[in-house]
């Protein structure tokens, strides 16, 4: 287990945030900036995938290529872009078989990953989600943004982060997060007020994030983003518009984006939850505390990343 570090949390400003941008040198092309692999959407979903993989080419990633069931291929293809499409093998329409379509993923050339958002709740994708990170023979698995279905399911494993090899970014929810504590004995009432007390959200990331040995954001108004080392950092932000469907998979595809430019769990959260809160502003200054909509973000993240490069000129 890391050693716990006693640290004051950085209360993140545009300062901290330019000084984690990773470079842009000019000379350059699509495969300087990372390839992440997005693992993610279902028919009723299908809007999570296009959200996520939206944002992590407007964050920067160089590629990024969106897996998701055979059968679904022709609809996804049809609608993501600028990304492209990794057909995943299947035991039925929409059940994606666990060992074959871990074998095409490892085969696949990525950086970063992306699993959870929209998925379709099986056994499949819980076999799926704990084989894509664990240990294998190739060495340890690459960075891993954790959301949505992708934490549902191991909240139903006992002990899954003693089985977890990669460098993941957990990115729940508050009640995504008690799930995830009560799965580990922790109940509600120990963890206290998770919405409004924001000393006990600090306390409660840092210690999930120790625990699990993973980096850890509690999402939310002023959303804390903890290491396994007990550090922490507080985002200033605190916005109603944000409180819409979708906001929080364009915080996974941004946060997707900095690991496959090369940025560190803890790093790439910061970063991440900064530029996708400085995003939200710039839409509430526009449109007020209602009627955001998720694609909103992504069209202002690069606004954002431009402002906060401006400052280290």
């Amino acid at each position: 287990m890391p050693s716990k570090v006693v640290a004051e949390p950085i209360m993140l400003d545009d300062r901290a945030a330019a000084r984690l941008l990773p470079p842009r040198p000019a000379r350059s092309h699509k495969g300087s900036f990372g390839k992440l692999l997005v693992i993610a959407g279902s028919v009723d979903y299908a809007g999570a995938a296009f959200l996520v993989c939206t944002a992590a080419g407007r964050a920067g990633a160089g590629l990024v290529t969106l897996a998701v069931p055979e059968s679904l291929q022709p609809l996804f293809a049809a609608k993501v872009v600028e990304a492209t499409t990794l057909p995943l093998p299947e035991d039925d329409v929409e059940e994606v078989d666990p060992e074959d379509a871990i074998a095409r993923i490892l085969d696949h050339d990525h950086d970063a990953l992306v699993v959870g958002p929209g998925l379709r709740p099986s056994l499949s994708i819980t076999e799926l989600i704990r084989g894509l990170l664990s240990p294998d023979d190739d060495g340890e698995p690459a960075p891993t943004v954790l959301d949505a279905e992708a934490l549902r399911s191991l909240a139903t494993v006992d002990g899954w982060a003693n089985d977890v090899a990669a460098r993941c970014v957990l990115t729940p929810h508050v009640g995504e997060f008690l799930r995830l504590r009560a799965a580990d004995g922790h109940s509600r009432e120990k963890l206290g007020d998770l919405v409004f007390d924001d000393a006990k959200r600090l306390v409660a990331a840092r210690d999930a994030a120790r625990d699990w040995g993973q980096v850890v954001v509690l999402k939310g108004a002023r959303s804390v983003i903890a290491a396994p080392d007990g550090r922490t950092a507080v985002a200033p932000f605190e916005n109603p518009a944000l409180a819409s469907g979708g906001t929080g998979d364009v915080l996974s595809g941004t946060i997707g984006a900095l690991l496959a430019q090369g940025l560190g769990p803890f790093e790439a959260a910061q970063l991440g939850v900064y530029l996708h809160g400085m995003a939200g502003e710039a839409v509430r200054e526009r449109l007020g505390d209602a009627g955001l909509l998720a694609s909103d973000l992504t069209v202002e993240l690069p606004i954002a990343r431009k402002r906060l490069a401006m400052l280290g000129r």
